[in-house]
């Protein structure tokens, strides 16, 4: 992927030699007041983070929208190498339920969760996949992050990274600003051969990784801190909110919104207003 070249390097030594130019008064009354973004702006510049070279990439299955209505029935995890683009571990594994109002979804009758079989082993892999990882990838993490520490599931203390809301896939693959696991995989050449089991999507995220030239770019940019905004647009401008990957009244009820780093905020082509993060349990509420 392709960067944009600084300002110190389209200024040629000439340019830097000539006399700057002093702007009339009036022109500096008309113009435009720049972004204003106050709970970033005060904030000291920070070197980017570092990339990290393990990655512990997850999903779960679940028997409902969030952890007040339901319980997770599933882990799928894979550890990731980042230099050598490889796989090194993978586990999956079923945890009993007496119930799953979502087996049309995940197609995991219950009885099948209750079955003999050594998941505590296999979560104590799991555990251990998480101690030797530096970060962890979720497509949609403020679904699968709200699952761990509860029930039998460990706390998780590991940065995470959205590969659907954090990661900026390059403009090649024409992807929408938030895709799913299915067309990323597409874009990336990868088949889809099954869905919705654990195991299966952080497949298609470890595949598409081997093929991601620039993906320390990428987790990159993806770990830089992130804040809660809503586009200020009229409501016949919306769409260029929603080509700009806003949703419509999720953590912001009836307005655009999208966790944006300082950088991609002060980028975009129209304003935006910073406002409290909501929990994650709370943005899942109102989507239930």
């Amino acid at each position: 992927m392709q960067e944009q070249p600084g300002l110190w390097q389209q200024n040629d030594l000439l340019g830097m030699a000539a006399p700057v130019p002093v702007e009339p008064p009036a022109a500096a009354a008309t113009r435009s007041a720049p972004l204003s973004l106050p709970a970033c702006a005060s904030r000291p510049a920070r070197a980017l983070p570092r990339v990290p070279e393990t990655l512990l990439i997850l999903d779960t299955e679940t028997t409902g929208l969030s952890s007040l209505q339901g319980q997770c029935i599933e882990v799928g995890a894979i550890l990731f190498h980042v230099p050598h683009r490889a796989v090194l571990t993978q586990v999956s594994f079923l945890m009993p339920c007496a119930v799953n109002p979502a087996e049309g979804i995940n197609g995991i009758p219950a009885a099948v969760t209750r079955l003999e079989q050594p998941w505590q082993d296999a979560l104590a892999c799991f555990r251990a996949m998480v101690a030797a990882s530096e970060a962890l990838v979720a497509h949609n993490v403020a679904f699968d992050r709200q699952w761990f520490g509860l029930g039998p599931l460990p706390v998780l203390d590991r940065p995470w990274i959205c590969s659907m809301e954090d990661i900026r896939w390059p403009a090649e693959r024409q992807l929408r600003s938030t895709p799913s696991v299915r067309d990323l995989a597409l874009a990336y050449g990868v088949p889809v051969w099954a869905a919705h089991r654990a195991l299966t999507d952080c497949i298609y995220l470890a595949q598409v990784f081997e093929r991601c030239t620039d993906l320390e770019a990428l987790l990159q940019a993806a770990l830089e801190p992130r804040c809660l905004y809503r586009a200020d647009l009229p409501y016949a401008e919306r769409h260029r909110a929603r080509e700009a990957g806003f949703r419509w009244n999720e953590a912001v009820p009836r307005a655009w919104s999208r966790r944006l780093s300082r950088r991609e905020a002060e980028a975009l082509p129209f304003a935006v207003q910073l406002v409290p993060d909501p929990s994650a349990s709370e943005v899942l509420a109102r989507s239930a």
